[in-house]
């Protein structure tokens, strides 16, 4: 099968690959029809590694898809042939504990699509479980269904903070991931959202959001922002979704009393964290891997329309051209959000 193989770091190749299509009982083999261009995947294309995830041999890359059933296993009751679907990347042993209590993104089984050894899904077809398997309400774009993943997240973080109706927030870094916690933020409840960065491009397009109040932190202080938005009380809520050393430095001067701090962002390197602040104020922090039990919320809340996602993807590329459309992503323009690639020229 033809599919975009990262052989080594910097290198990718659109070329035939064996990939796994058995369809076993409880699978559902899949036409895919478009997939997002992750951070992550940038990642191991630029860097050959993230973590102790290293790439060590070919990968197929991509985890963000979309597509439409072809085939169905003998125990499947809840889809059919023709339906179109998104689809969970992450699939965790079933027997795990972490399973068992419910956190299987942190199931250190999990078999996760296009994270080292697992082969990822930029591919015309691909062989996915039927319960990880998602049905697209008609009124949701193939488009709209491979922007579920990344939503995933920005969900999983507004869950983790235990919002209150009326909150302020502030997310740090206005990139994907920024946004969608901005907008998951938002939809849970929060009264506004104050997101910083220092791409006005980017700022611009969180900007058209109502609700969602940019800072060039380039021009101004997030400090006073965020004192001059909430009477120098501090916000409810921080999101630290830009992964940069630099931002951990002043989290708790931004969150009142008694708030809480939500890491999403993966720095690099190991960071310093001011422990003394955390406890003066006495600061709730959480943690953010990956999602777990909120994919098909992910998915019904942009059904439902409070979610509107396209504003977002500011390219699509035939897969004849994914590897140009990985060396854009690559280039990090500053007007860029969301790259996707299509795999099916099928309408949807």
């Amino acid at each position: 099968m033809r599919a975009l193989v990262l052989e080594k770091k910097g290198e990718l190749a659109l070329r035939e690959i064996a990939l796994p299509l058995d369809v076993g009982p409880d699978d559902v083999r899949i036409a895919i029809h478009t997939v997002g261009v992750c951070g992550s995947d940038v990642h191991y294309y630029t860097h050959g590694a993230i973590g102790s995830y290293v790439v060590r041999a070919p990968m197929v890359l991509g985890h963000e898809a979309s597509g439409t059933i072809v085939e169905v296993g003998a125990n499947v009751r809840t889809l059919k042939v023709g339906d179109r679907v998104c689809m969970e990347p992450g699939v965790p042993n079933l027997s795990s504990r972490a399973t068992k209590l419910g956190i299987y993104n942190v199931d250190p089984d999990v078999s996760f699509w296009a994270t080292p050894p697992v082969h990822g899904i930029l591919a015309p077809q691909a062989v996915h479980p039927a319960a990880f398997t998602y049905r697209l309400p008609d009124n949701v774009s193939f488009a709209e269904g491979a922007m579920v993943e990344p939503f995933a997240i920005g969900m999983q973080a507004a869950a983790r903070a235990r919002i209150v109706p009326g909150d302020v927030a502030v997310v740090v870094g206005c990139g994907p991931i920024g946004i969608m916690i901005a907008l998951a933020a938002l939809a849970g409840g929060c009264s506004k959202v104050l997101i910083s960065d220092f791409s006005a491009p980017k700022l611009e397009i969180a900007a058209r959001y109502p609700g969602i109040v940019p800072v060039n932190i380039g021009e101004q202080s997030l400090i006073d922002a965020v004192a001059a938005a909430t009477d120098n009380w501090g916000a409810d809520l921080v999101f630290e979704a830009s992964g940069s050393p630099k931002a951990f430095a002043n989290l708790f001067d931004v969150v009142r009393p008694g708030g809480a701090v939500v890491l999403v962002g993966l720095p690099v390197e190991p960071v310093a964290l001011n422990v003394p602040a955390a406890i003066s104020k006495e600061v709730r922090i959480e943690t953010v891997f990956r999602y777990a039990n909120i994919f098909d919320r992910a998915l019904q809340m942009i059904a439902s329309g409070k979610v509107d996602l396209n504003p977002l993807i500011t390219g699509t590329y035939p897969f004849s051209d994914s590897i140009e459309a990985f060396e854009r992503a690559a280039a990090a323009h500053p007007e860029d959000v969301k790259l996707q690639i299509l795999i099916s020229d099928e309408k949807g």
